[in-house]
């Protein structure tokens, strides 16, 4: 076997290889880190790469696959982490020269979950400043850039979980999403992208939003995702906003069929303007859903855009993280962060209570449309990929990235489960992903929809970046 192969693999393959004794942990490492080595250059995915301690953790998986005693089901699995989770011995700088270049001395919960569980924590992955775009470039890292065409953004912010997903740069990725921060890149690189129910995904510090932050996996297939929630997808204290009740085995209905699944399908939620391409894309994939056996019902769920409500709580995070900073860190910090918080400073209280108001009867709307549907289908996001370096797509008169993200923050607000799957390409060559989106605490009727579609039309890979774009 060698390291290219292992290089190639999922985390099932791996860790049927290492219970057979046929590949170490020490060669799956050994071949991420090479992966990384040879593409990283050309994409910047990795902000932080933490070779001794990567290999200090595989030598000690290999020891215990040796004696049969192996940690957990991730263990010897080569694992990334978003730059903006803080993970013991590596830095945290969230994309922001406001924050200090200095090593984290405690592990956030997802970190240490799977630290516990034997994985190999391979570094860093890049993130804007503070996760507050949805597309990857900040003043401490740059950019990083698509794998399909690296002039190009992955969208964000977890561009570069997701760009080291497409290239299986490692194998499984940590991605956070308080406003389609999973989703977005994971449809803009072609990989599955999931966000689970709000506080079944523990989190530590907390995000500059914590009620909208869901923490998730971004990986090539969705039994990944299911090994790696089975790790990070467990109550802890140290969350105040954690929940108990998450399953035993978030993978159990995985090998289900569709049969007896009813599934809304609306192409643009009543008000959302989508590229004719990802349009046509994502209603062949309700063809093919509806083939594998689920109800397809076209239907609009009737709410109207809650962009101005995510827009209050988002903007009032910029503004209190505003607040907090000293002149000198004012200037540093991403202009349109800056944009975002001043426009906030002249909302009252008053209009933050009614946004919150807003978001519980949106939460409520959506809560009542799941009692007939299951699943709620839309694309992921309407646009291709556009022009690394931007916030929005340049000539298009848009603001700020949630004017081009209208399928994503809903259920951020709603705290909903949500995934993207990959499902086909433009003529441009880029992906297309379809987002699928269940009722609070459904998330396994999620994952196993997923998991059909994907299993009957497996998603394809780059072979690896553009050379020549130089970052």
């Amino acid at each position: 076997m060698s390291e290219t192969d292992l290089g190639m693999m999922d985390a099932g393959q791996l860790v049927a290889l290492f219970k057979a004794g046929k590949a170490s942990p020490v060669e799956a490492t050994e071949a991420a880190l090479e992966r990384i080595e040879r593409f990283n250059d050309s994409v910047n995915a990795y902000v932080y790469v933490d070779h001794e301690g990567a290999r200090h953790a595989a030598h000690a998986s290999a020891r215990r696959w040796g004696q049969g005693n192996p940690a957990g089901p991730v263990d010897g699995v080569p694992v990334s982490l978003k730059d903006l989770t803080e993970v013991a011995g590596m830095p945290a700088r969230e994309g922001s020269l406001t924050v200090p270049d200095s090593l984290c001395e405690k592990d956030a919960p997802p970190a240490r979950r799977l630290r516990e569980a034997g994985a190999v924590l391979l570094g860093k992955t890049n993130s804007p400043e503070f996760g507050w775009k949805a597309v990857t470039d900040n003043r401490v890292y740059g950019a990083t850039a698509n794998p399909w065409d690296t002039r190009l953004t992955p969208g964000g912010s977890s561009g570069g979980a997701a760009t080291a997903a497409a290239l299986n740069m490692g194998v499984l990725h940590q991605g956070g999403d308080s406003g389609g921060s999973i989703r977005i890149p994971a449809a803009f690189t072609g990989v599955f992208g999931f966000k689970p129910t709000f506080g079944w995904t523990p989190q530590w510090p907390p995000a500059k939003e914590p009620t909208l932050s869901h923490i998730g996996p971004l990986t090539r297939n969705v039994p990944d995702a299911a090994r790696m929630l089975n790790v990070i997808g467990r109550y802890d204290f140290s969350d105040p906003y954690a929940v108990r009740g998450q399953p035993d085995d978030w993978g159990v209905d995985l090998n289900t069929d569709l049969r007896g699944l009813r599934i809304a399908y609306s192409a643009d939620l009543g008000y959302a303007q989508v590229d004719p391409q990802i349009a046509e894309r994502v209603r062949e994939a309700a063809e093919r859903l509806e083939a594998l056996g689920a109800e397809i019902v076209e239907i609009d769920p009737g709410f109207a855009s809650p962009i101005d409500i995510f827009r209050r709580l988002w903007f009032t995070a910029s503004l209190e993280l505003w607040s907090q900073c000293d002149e000198k860190q004012r200037a540093q910090l991403d202009p349109g962060l800056l944009a975002n918080a001043r426009h906030a400073e002249g909302w009252s209280a008053v209009d933050l209570f009614r946004a919150q108001a807003d978001r519980a009867r949106l939460t409520l709307e959506l809560e009542h449309f799941n009692q007939s549907y299951h699943l709620l289908m839309t694309p992921s996001v309407p646009i291709e990929p556009f022009a690394i370096n931007h916030e929005v797509p340049p000539g298009s008169g848009m603001r700020d990235w949630e004017e081009w993200a209208p399928f994503s923050y809903p259920f951020n607000l709603s705290q909903q489960p949500a995934a993207s799957v990959p499902c086909g390409f433009t003529s441009n060559g880029m992906p297309v992903g379809f987002q699928l989106a269940g009722g609070k605490y459904d998330d396994i009727r999620v994952l196993r929809a997923c998991h059909a579609y994907m299993e009957a039309h497996p998603p394809r890979f780059p072979a690896m970046p553009d050379p020549t774009w130089q970052g």
